[in-house]
């Protein structure tokens, strides 16, 4: 394959590319290092197509359009964002024998230099796509996409295909599904006293919290996937004062909306103990990525054109969101195109397959090229 020959002669420009990537530390909310880096992708695709950026309180959006041989449109959906407060990784860039290690590297740098390369590889090679590419590169994924959902759904609504730039499963599976996410915040109140002179006249908060916990627990539905997390709590002030509040924040996954609503129904039904109150928001903010027949025809031509490359990928389901689940209801979407790797989230661990690149942007390339 042409496309691939031509990456892997440029294998390590790829990687002197991520390396420039990831040195740009860019976490959530950081509205500097999220636009340092997206004026490295505008100086990239620039030349590429039509460019755009859109403020937003976290840091930019970028939107490049591709023109291709037909007007119906491809979105490609990468991030910037990142986990890691700035300083918290040891050393910023390694290598490791074949591993290339980094805040970002997996999750998901390395989807957007392969978007990079995808288009230079077109260029050069003076192919055009066989249709008009949509590169969407936003902010704040990691933290909800709450400022790109509009953009996202916008560019995704009546496209061909969405194919998400976010890592594959860790044995290289493409994704065709992911949990819906939810996360609620309940907060929890109760009445303060003097825990020494007059508990009796107190209704304590933490105690109430520890009751919901208990019932949120009970929610689950482990057979049918749907899992509660409630995975961080605060409350009280001083061990000698019964505390008056406590808040409670839950993580919610579910395979379907109908599990969506039981859980969103349920969680509202729960009594607090006596004297205590709970004041409940949030919800679902991520739909389950459901495939369709759409997204089953672009998994079997990613298989074909994986096979002509010499590797194989099949179709995994997993439990973490992206921003494929905003996409998957609006047109067919394919996820799990970037770089092979793992521990992503993993202060000092995160890394890609430094081999993988080469063909898993040849494989990108094929999906834009072959109609």
């Amino acid at each position: 394959m042409e496309i691939h020959s031509y990456l892997q002669e440029h294998a390590s420009q790829m990687l002197s590319d991520l390396e420039r990537l990831v040195r740009l530390e860019s976490p959530s909310n950081d509205r500097v290092g999220i636009n340092r880096v997206q004026d490295v992708n505008a100086e990239w695709f620039g030349s590429m197509g039509d460019l755009s950026r859109h403020p937003t309180d976290g840091g930019d959006l970028l939107h490049v359009r591709v023109p291709g041989a037909v007007t119906d449109r491809v979105l490609l959906l990468a991030h910037v964002d990142t986990v890691y407060p700035v300083g918290s990784w040891k050393e910023i860039w390694r290598i490791e024998g074949e591993k290339a290690l980094g805040p970002g590297t997996y999750d998901m740098k390395g989807g957007i230099v392969q978007a990079a390369w995808t288009l230079r590889s077109l260029q050069a090679l003076g192919l055009r796509p066989a249709r008009t590419i949509d590169v969407l590169l936003t902010a704040d994924e990691e933290v909800g996409s709450d400022a790109a959902r509009p953009y996202i759904e916008n560019l995704a609504r009546g496209a061909y295909a969405v194919l998400v730039l976010e890592p594959p499963f860790m044995n290289g599976d493409l994704k065709i599904a992911r949990k819906g996410v939810g996360d609620y915040t309940i907060r929890v109140t109760g009445r303060s006293a003097h825990q020494g002179v007059e508990p009796e006249k107190g209704r304590n908060a933490i105690i109430s919290a520890a009751h919901l916990v208990r019932e949120l627990i009970q929610l689950q539905d482990l057979d049918k996937g749907t899992t509660l997390g409630p995975n961080v709590i605060h409350g009280g002030t001083v061990s000698n004062v019964v505390p008056d509040e406590a808040i409670l924040k839950v993580d919610v996954r579910v395979w379907d909306l109908a599990e969506a609503a039981r859980v969103a129904s349920a969680i509202r039904l729960i009594q607090p103990l006596e004297g205590t109150t709970y004041d409940i928001s949030g919800g679902l903010n991520r739909p389950p990525m459901e495939p369709s027949e759409g997204t089953m025809r672009l998994l079997e031509k990613a298989q074909r054109l994986a096979q002509e490359i010499g590797f194989k990928v099949g179709a995994a389901r997993v439990g973490g969101g992206s921003d494929g689940n905003f996409t998957s209801k609006l047109a067919p979407t394919l996820d799990g195109l970037g770089a092979m790797g793992a521990h992503a989230h993993q202060r000092d661990l995160e890394y890609i397959h430094i081999p993988s690149l080469s063909p898993r942007t040849a494989l990108l390339a094929g999906m834009l090229v072959q109609s």
